[in-house]
């Protein structure tokens, strides 16, 4: 059984190549990267470190060439670059007659409004159409993502949103990589969805318990779109970020990432990392 896990140098791909190096031989297990330089440390672990790249269809087929399971991580930038990848990858897994496909989605995709969920509502599609079994990790929305804005309020600016009441489901990215390695080095989980997601908070909410792990008062600070925009082009954020972050803030606000699920504690067969231990580790 060979497995491979593309993007295995990003920070989700290096956590699930580490996760799944505690449970499956060097030997079995194939990564997927543009910069080979750059895993050198999985090389030397006896990992098969193969080139492959999104935008070249023809170091794919390479790379995927005798892979039982692959697990797609979805590609960074804009909406159609995004697609053009996904589309390259997923036909060379094809191509190459790989036995399952994973892959990293967003919160409910298939439905959902946030503008982020089109990527991942086509490359699904584009896997179902090849009649491979897979499965959906439907990632909600990593811990870390919000270090940018936790920094700020450690050096003592207010917690800034325009997300109103809405819900996140926030969870560390090392819980989101073990539930990736748990299902590609897994078995029964042919043409499955999970959504994966933590506790539903709202900004305050979590917050708060952000305030109880630095020992402050955080203030929260709820304005309309035009003022975030405003406040986080004076934090230094570049003008072509903003529209993105806006739509990330409208997303929340209509509940795009609000879902009640307990998929991730399945997989995981043991609880979530709870919020406060898992900012806890990002502030120390």
């Amino acid at each position: 059984m060979k497995l491979l896990v593309t993007g295995a140098t990003g920070k989700l791909g290096a956590k699930i190549v580490d996760t799944l190096l505690k449970t499956v031989p060097a030997n079995e297990l194939a990564v997927s990267v543009r910069n080979p330089e750059k895993a050198e440390s999985l090389k030397a672990k006896g990992v098969d470190v193969r080139y492959g790249d999104f935008d070249k269809p023809e170091s794919l087929d390479t790379a995927f060439t005798g892979i039982d399971r692959l697990l797609i991580i979805s590609a960074d930038g804009d909406t159609e670059t995004r697609i053009r990848q996904h589309t390259n990858a997923v036909a060379a897994a094809e191509r190459a007659k790989v036995g399952f496909i994973a892959y990293t989605s967003a919160t409910n995709a298939k439905e959902s409004k946030l503008f982020l969920a089109e990527v991942h509502r086509f490359t699904e599609e584009a896997i179902i159409q090849t009649g491979i079994p897979y499965s959906f990790l439907r990632n909600n929305w990593y811990l870390e993502n919000e270090i940018g804005s936790i920094q700020g309020v450690i050096a003592g600016a207010p917690w800034v949103t325009s997300a109103g009441n809405g819900k996140v489901g926030w969870a560390l990215q090392q819980d989101y990589a073990e539930a990736a390695a748990a299902v590609l080095a897994g078995t029964g989980h042919d043409n499955s969805v999970y959504e994966l997601s933590g506790p539903s908070l709202t900004q305050e909410e979590f917050v708060s318990v952000l305030g109880t792990v630095l020992g402050k008062d955080v203030p929260v600070l709820q304005v309309d779109d035009a003022k975030y925009a405003e406040i986080m082009k004076g934090a230094g954020i570049p003008d072509f970020v903003l529209p993105i972050l806006l739509g990330i803030q409208q997303g929340i606000r209509e509940g795009t990432l609000e879902i009640e699920s307990d998929d991730f504690e399945k997989l995981l067969g043991r609880p979530l990392t709870p919020i406060s231990e898992g900012l806890a580790q990002i502030v120390k």
